[in-house]
């Protein structure tokens, strides 16, 4: 019993989770999961939401432009919610917002600040966030620091994908294929990426 006592203090009420999901696939479920596996509510938080909200990183250029950051905000949050009814998770248990990242003084209009931040850490974009979650007094805990090369699925591989007609709708849950197929992103990921190349 005492166990079980310790157990539920570890629990957070609130984490904050983070991330582009310029495609949502399966690794991000369980990176999603392993956050809310320490908290009741999660907050997940839709980073370069709008180009507004958007600022370029010396340190991974690649994730400010369009090439990078092909679905809107709106797109991905269904994409979220379509995985988690899919998985037959409580959506009571999560909300999703806009997370401007790369701005640190605008956390407190879209986060808790008083919730516990989750983070990954693959690289040194992973340590420049730690940074600012570290500067702001935010209560920080690391899911996992692991080398990019042990990374597993990434989002510009899928995209890479089917910009090249490779194989890709095992790497994600089924709802996201179905609804990026009915959105046709394929095709808009293939423009983006032949006026980039």
């Amino acid at each position: 019993m005492e166990h079980a006592t310790r157990q539920k203090k570890d629990i957070a009420d609130v984490g904050v989770i983070h991330g582009r999901f310029q495609i949502l696939h399966n690794d991000h479920l369980k990176y999603l999961m392993a956050g809310k596996e320490k908290c009741r509510h999660l907050v997940v938080g839709i980073t370069n939401p709008d180009p507004m909200l958007t600022r370029e990183e010396n340190i991974a250029p690649e994730r400010s432009g369009p090439k990078g950051n092909p679905l809107t905000y709106y797109e991905r949050q269904l994409l979220i919610r379509a995985a988690f009814k899919e998985y037959g998770f409580a959506l009571e248990d999560f909300s999703i917002v806009p997370f401007p990242v790369n701005f640190p003084d605008m956390y407190q209009y879209y986060v808790p600040m008083d919730a516990l931040f989750f983070l990954t850490i693959y690289d040194d974009w992973g340590k420049r966030k730690q940074k600012y979650f570290s500067d702001m007094g935010l209560n920080i805990h690391v899911l996992w620091e692991i080398p990019p090369e042990e990374k597993g699925i990434s989002s510009s591989d899928i995209r890479s994908n089917i910009a090249k007609d490779l194989p890709w709708r095992h790497l994600v849950p089924s709802s996201v294929a179905e609804l990026l197929l009915l959105w046709n992103i394929p095709g808009r990921i293939k423009s983006t990426h032949s006026n980039n190349s």
